[in-house]
């Protein structure tokens, strides 16, 4: 029983993990781009909707409904993650043609990861701030074995994303434009489709992505720090790996092997080498299986 319930506890973090592989996923899959703020946007919602939704006297605490925080806090990142877009990817792209071919967008996203963290210890403070829970009980017993609510509804959140994201890339006009702009940008352009319009949307998507899995992360585990977010970004990047660069599924399926792996590594060898399993496994797939488990062989190319 207790082999059971780690497994369900790694497949309930593996949920919070797939929603950020999902956003890392979308930008390199769509534009060739790591986006590194990522783990920035998961930290801004998490601590606005914290901030907002609690009655301590520190900036922005207003007391307001968890829903409405958190709505904010979703707000938030979208506009940092559209900022991020016009200052890394457009910037970039237009002094210096494709900036996908380049390292100065990586950078900059960087930069950004590093300026917002710091905006938010600036504001809040380094010390890890207690996040007061929506409800009360935040785990759901089936059977003997207890699930975290935000977890499940994380990882149906993700499911249901994924799947509808999938849908809109098959079958709509805009789905369309986003396929011919991550196999040929310049193609794109000259066939007619507003890429400078269309970029945004996959900002907006990663945005919003990494904002719920923020929000989530800290109903689930009670608290929220101006750091929260490098370590999910780590584990969500070797998940998208794992699971295939470019692949939505893959990134869904990536996170929960590595939640998996991580909390019974942690279970059976302790907390100082969750690490080693993660990666190591890895190492192992990028050795057999270059693609990842679900991928193709050519980043920007084939995909979706």
């Amino acid at each position: 029983m207790q082999l059971l319930q780690q497994i369900v506890n790694g497949l309930m973090l593996g949920g919070i993990l797939a929603f950020v592989a999902v956003a890392f996923t979308l930008t390199i899959g769509m534009l060739n781009f790591l986006n590194f703020t990522i783990p920035a946007l998961f930290m801004l919602a998490g601590m606005v909707t914290w901030a907002l939704s609690s009655s301590g006297g520190h900036f922005m605490s207003l007391g307001w409904h968890w829903t409405h925080a958190a709505a904010a806090g979703i707000a938030v990142a979208v506009l940092a993650s559209l900022l991020i877009e016009r200052f890394t990817y457009r910037y970039m792209k237009a002094r210096f043609g494709d900036a996908t071919e380049h390292a100065l967008p990586l950078v900059s996203s960087l930069g950004f990861l590093i300026i917002f963290e710091h905006l938010a210890m600036t504001l809040w403070s380094a010390d890890p701030q207690r996040f007061e829970l929506p409800f009360k009980s935040s785990t759901l017993e089936i059977g003997g074995l207890l699930f975290g609510i935000p977890h499940l509804i994380s990882l149906a959140s993700a499911i249901v994303l994924v799947a509808l994201l999938n849908g809109i890339l098959e079958r709509t006009r805009l789905g369309r434009a986003l396929r011919s702009i991550a196999e040929n940008p310049d193609a794109a352009t000259l066939m007619g489709v507003e890429v400078q319009r269309i970029v945004p949307v996959v900002f907006v998507i990663a945005g919003v992505l990494s904002a719920l899995a923020g929000i989530l992360y800290a109903a689930s585990y009670g608290t929220v720090t101006p750091f929260m977010g490098d370590a999910i970004a780590t584990d969500a990047i070797a998940g998208m790996v794992l699971g295939g660069l470019g692949n939505i599924w893959g990134a869904i399926a990536g996170g929960l092997l590595v939640g998996l792996v991580k909390v019974l590594a942690i279970s059976t060898f302790g907390a100082e080498i969750e690490k080693i399993p993660v990666w190591g496994l890895l190492l192992v797939i990028l050795i057999v299986r270059p693609q990842g488990l679900f991928g193709h062989t050519r980043i920007g190319k084939g995909k979706f």
